[in-house]
C-alpha cells in the first residue's frame, strides 16, 4: 500500500469506467471484473460501479459485443476513480468533450486510472505531463515520441503517481486494479479478490513486462499460489530460502528462479515489502502502537521496523500515522459532491 493509501469503510467509492467504440473488450472487463462484479462477503463496504458512454449512438466491443451504458460523460463529474480501459488505437483522436470532463474530474481530486493503451486519452488530457507513466510495450515509443513531457518507463507493469495510474499490457491491468483495491481497502480484502479471480495476490509494478524465462511446471505454479497465501497469513514467523522451499516442495535454486519470474524479486525483498505494507495497514486502521505492529509484522522489534519504514517511504511509522489521520480528517471535511435538481 503506498503511501497516500486511504482504508475506507462503509463509504461507497464510485468507480466509472469508459466505455467507447471499438471498446478493449478484455481491458473493459478487468474493470468489471475488480470492481463491478457484486461482493457480498464485503457486505455494503465496496465500490459503486457505472460505466459511461464516450460516444453518441450504437457502440460495439472487440469481438462485435454491443453495449449498453448507465449513461454518458456525466457520469464523471460523479466519479472518485475513473478508469480507462484501453482506446481505439494509439493514432485514435481523444474527443474533447472527453478531455474537458477528465481535466475537471482531475481538477476536483478524481484518481485516474488508464490499462494499456488507455494511457493515449490521459496523456491527450495533459493529465500527465511532467508525471511517470506506463503502457504496452509496444507503444512506449510512440507515447514518448508524441509526448515528450511525459517520463515514459518502458519495462513495468504500472506506475502509481498517486492520483494518476497507468498499466502496461491487458493482464498488467489486473495487477494496477488489485494494487487500487489494496490501496483502498487493505491487503486483506485485496487478496481475497486476487483468491476469487485464481492469481497470485501481488506483482510489484517494477516488475519487468517481458520475460525471456521459461513459463513454470503446473506443479510449480500451484506450490507458488499455496506458498504466497501462506506467507500473507504468517507475515510475523521467521521465513528463510530453506523453509520456504521444502514447503513449496522445491530446491532452494529452483524456488529462488521460480520465486523471481513471479514477483521480479527475491523472497526476502518480498517478504519484506508486504511486512512494510501490512505495517501501513496497522498504522492508518489501528491503535496498535509501534512496538506492538512491529511484533505483529514479523519485525524483530521496533528499531528494525522504524529503519525499513523510513528507508522505504521516507517518514517514519509515527509520521505516516499522523499524515493518515490528517488526511482521513480532511477527506471528511470536505461535503459531498451535489447533483442539480
Amino acid at each position: 500500500m503506498p503511501e497516500n493509501a486511504r482504508i475506507m469503510t462503509n463509504c461507497p467509492h464510485h468507480v466509472v469506467a469508459l466505455a467507447y467504440d471499438g471498446l478493449c473488450t478484455f481491458e473493459f472487463g478487468v474493470a468489471v471484473e475488480i470492481f463491478g462484479l457484486p461482493r457480498p462477503e464485503f457486505g455494503d463496504d465496496w465500490y459503486q460501479f457505472s460505466v459511461a458512454a464516450v460516444d453518441v449512438g450504437e457502440m460495439r466491443a472487440t469481438g462485435g459485443i454491443r453495449l449498453m451504458t448507465d449513461g454518458g460523460l456525466d457520469l464523471l463529474s460523479l466519479a472518485d476513480t475513473i478508469i480507462v480501459p484501453g482506446w481505439r488505437s494509439p493514432d485514435a483522436p481523444v474527443p474533447e468533450p472527453l478531455v474537458q470532463a477528465l481535466r475537471q474530474a482531475h481538477a476536483r481530486g478524481c484518481r485516474m486510472v488508464s490499462i494499456c493503451s488507455g494511457v493515449f486519452v490521459l496523456a491527450a488530457a495533459g493529465l500527465l505531463a511532467g508525471l511517470k507513466a506506463t503502457t504496452h510495450w509496444r507503444y512506449t515509443g510512440i507515447l514518448q515520441q508524441r509526448f515528450p513531457d511525459i517520463h515514459v518507463i518502458n519495462d513495468v507493469l504500472y506506475i502509481d503517481q498517486q492520483r494518476v495510474m497507468t498499466s502496461a499490457g491487458s493482464a498488467a491491468g489486473i495487477d494496477l486494479c488489485l494494487h487500487v483495491v489494496r490501496e483502498d481497502f487493505g491487503l486483506e480484502k485485496a487478496n481475497s479478490v486476487a483468491r476469487r479471480l485464481v492469481i497470485q495476490p501481488h506483482r510489484d509494478g517494477s516488475q519487468a513486462q517481458q520475460t525471456q524465462r521459461p513459463v513454470a511446471k503446473a506443479r510449480e505454479s500451484r506450490s507458488l499460489g499455496q506458498l504466497f497465501d501462506y506467507l500473507h497469513q504468517h507475515l510475523a514467523r521467521p521465513h528463510s530460502v530453506d523453509s520456504l522451499a521444502q514447503r513449496a516442495g522445491m530446491s532452494p535454486r529452483t524456488l529462488l528462479r521460480r520465486f523471481e519470474e513471479a514477483t521480479g524479486t527475491t523472497p526476502a525483498r518480498w517478504i519484506l515489502r508486504e511486512r512494510l505494507r501490512c505495517a501501513q495497514d496497522y498504522l492508518t486502521t489501528s491503535r496498535h502502537s509501534v512496538d506492538a505492529i512491529a511484533e505483529l509484522t514479523g519485525f524483530s522489534h521496533a528499531s528494525g521496523l522504524r529503519h525499513h519504514f523510513r528507508q522505504h517511504f521516507g517518514v517514519s511509522p509515527v509520521q505516516y500515522r499522523k499524515a493518515q489521520r490528517e488526511d482521513k480528517s480532511k477527506a471528511a471535511s470536505v461535503p459531498a459532491a451535489r447533483t442539480e435538481d
